[in-house]
């Protein structure tokens, strides 16, 4: 797909995608990161993640900054600059030795700190109109299983969209329809999120996508939800500062 080609038109302005911090073994997801891209850009999307520039999240994020792409970054603030991973190493003189790594590289495009990794994930959120989640680790699983939960709850009706690259996400699938036929999952809720194997056709059914409530949970509002969130990071600074005293 030519990157500067023919643009077509989205009902979206902002995508967040979530994926992995490393590249995986496979070729087919580093392609995958870089087509997902160029379909951001041939419909003038802006990306919106989680900052650094390795692996997966690195891919996409260059990509669409090639593209000519807006890149929206959010970093929490301790690692604002620079991340770095701590662990000890025992030496030959039984001594403890402390080694830094580099692990997320610098952010592309605009970034923006934020207090912590749960102000992170709801600020990507507010801003962005739909979801995709590309193969990844635990991170990438929690953030996607948490905007599917925020929509079960009605905090959003944003569409959620699972990039299902050569069968990654199989038995993930599977455990949800394992989990909808045993009654844990109500059969309307397994219809929040919607797969597909490659980008274009994940894009198209997102475009296409018509949320589907039960009318059980009464709506929720991101500016409650925003307040909550202030509210649960004050508490947490005040008991951090009083324990540090």
């Amino acid at each position: 797909m030519d990157m500067k080609g023919e643009v077509l038109k989205s009902r979206f302005k902002r995508v967040c995608v979530f994926c992995g911090s490393s590249t995986g073994k496979r070729k087919c997801y580093r392609d995958a990161a870089v087509e997902l891209a160029q379909e951001l850009v041939a419909r003038k999307l802006d990306l919106v993640y989680g900052g650094g520039s390795t692996g997966l999240m690195g891919l996409v994020s260059q990509a669409v900054h090639h593209g000519g792409g807006n890149v929206l970054g959010y970093t929490h603030h301790s690692s604002a600059h620079l991340m770095f991973f701590f662990f000890w190493v025992l030496c030959d003189f039984n001594v403890w030795t402390i080694k830094s790594f580099y692990i997320s590289g610098e952010t592309i495009g605009e970034v923006r700190a934020v207090a912590d990794m749960h102000q992170r994930k709801a600020e990507m959120a507010n801003h962005s109109d739909c979801f995709i989640a590309l193969p990844g680790g635990y991170g990438t699983l929690e953030e996607l299983l948490e905007v599917i939960t925020w929509a079960q709850l009605g905090i959003h009706d944003k569409p959620v969209g699972l990039l299902n690259v050569d069968g990654y996400y199989n038995y993930l699938l599977t455990f949800i329809d394992k989990a909808v036929d045993d009654g844990f999952i109500k059969p309307s809720q397994r219809h929040i999120f919607v797969s597909a194997p490659n980008s274009k056709e994940l894009v198209q059914k997102l475009e296409e996508y018509v949320p589907v409530h039960d009318g059980v949970i009464a709506k929720a509002s991101w500016e409650a939800e925003k307040q909550q969130q202030l509210a649960f990071t004050a508490t947490t600074t005040t008991l951090q500062t009083e324990i540090t005293l």
